[in-house]
């Protein structure tokens, strides 16, 4: 590497040459330093980043990682990966060199993300604080793991905020049914709330749905992608997780709706959208059915939890229901546990039974 003096635009300029990682030699120029010193610290902090040195700066070591993870996610988790990292870390670690980084460093910062503020005013939400943390310990992480960081000084500090979600809410069947009825106005609208509710899929789930997903005959709508919004366009990804891809059984009575919806749709191709609404649609739909029915307004997302809810006290196992709605773990059916029937009073009469040997 070398730096040099561009004497036409009376700035300094950097020479470099790196190895990728197929072996091939390449060269290119650095342009636009408008002191000699500039283009000396570049020059210190680009070998830094080459050689993986630690000595680098947090921000560089942020290319790296970016470099390493972002290919390998969903274009919308990375998304959501990124706006933390831009926003959140990089303002307060991105000069500091990340083997320099401590522990008193982690919970300095840690106190002005808890004081800290959204657009709206309000302080963020221990699940929200939670999310910061994580993603500050996952680049930690990945330094320790892959390139030779001592150790990852925000697992040291641990934890802020809490994992706990928002209250899980739901509808009884008397209150979906109150709702549907109010929205029967708007075909599109009825037909797509029944999906969501008859079949406790996602929304993105719901409004990735072709033709093609469906089979009619055998009563079934195959579950293999999902719509998201991203950047202001929406975009047909993978959905959530492995499990997620799935198909699911309906109802005969939603076969005969969908039948009826399908009869509707003159020319639909088979890879054309069923659902062609947009995530802001449903939402007003949702406000606007709640109010007419006089019902509690809940989230699009919550109609999964009533579906769940609606087969729990039907007496479907933990395990039968997460292989429906696609869940990746069982734990995460488990979160349901509180609307389980208790079995205390039946185990304990069975085992008096099997002390009196009536077992």
């Amino acid at each position: 590497m070398a730096v040099y003096k561009d004497k036409k635009t009376n700035s300094w300029m950097v020479y470099y040459r790196v190895t990728d990682w197929t072996g091939k030699r390449k060269q290119s120029t650095k342009r636009g330093f408008p002191t000699k010193r500039d283009a000396l610290a570049w020059e210190r902090e680009f070998l830094n980043k080459v050689q993986t040195d630690l000595n680098m700066t947090f921000a560089s070591f942020i290319d790296i990682y970016t470099a390493d993870i972002k290919n390998r996610i969903k274009e919308n988790t990375w998304q959501t990966k990124e706006h933390i990292i831009k926003s959140k870390i990089l303002p307060y670690f991105g000069k500091r060199k990340i083997n320099d980084i401590q522990s008193k460093d982690i919970i300095a910062w840690q106190n002005e993300m808890i004081k800290g503020k959204g657009k709206d005013g309000k302080r963020y939400s221990p699940v929200y604080l939670k999310t910061l943390h994580n993603q500050l310990s996952a680049i930690f992480n990945h330094a320790v793991k892959f390139y030779g960081l001592k150790e990852n000084p925000a697992s040291k500090v641990g934890n802020m905020g809490k994992s706990k979600n928002r209250e899980m809410l739901f509808w009884t069947q008397e209150e979906y049914q109150k709702f549907a009825f109010a929205i029967m106005d708007k075909p599109i609208s009825y037909y797509a709330f029944e999906m969501l509710y008859w079949c406790g899929i996602r929304e993105g789930e719901l409004l990735a749905l072709t033709a093609d997903d469906f089979n009619l005959e055998h009563g079934t709508v195959t579950i293999n992608k999902s719509l998201q919004r991203i950047n202001g366009r929406d975009v047909i990804t993978e959905p959530k997780t492995s499990k997620s891809n799935r198909t699911v059984k309906m109802p005969d009575f939603l076969v005969d709706e969908m039948k009826e919806y399908f009869s509707k749709l003159y020319g639909l191709d088979k890879k054309e959208r069923v659902f062609n609404i947009t995530k802001n649609y449903l939402h007003r739909e949702m406000i606007r059915g709640a109010n007419e029915a006089g019902v509690q307004r809940i989230r699009i997302h919550d109609l999964r939890h009533s579906h769940i809810s609606l087969l729990i006290e039907m007496g479907y196992s933990a395990v039968a229901i997460a292989d429906r709605v696609g869940h990746e773990s069982i734990n995460i059916t488990y979160n349901y546990a509180h609307l389980f029937p208790s079995t205390q009073v039946d185990m304990a009469d069975k085992l008096n039974n099997f002390r009196k040997g009536k077992y």
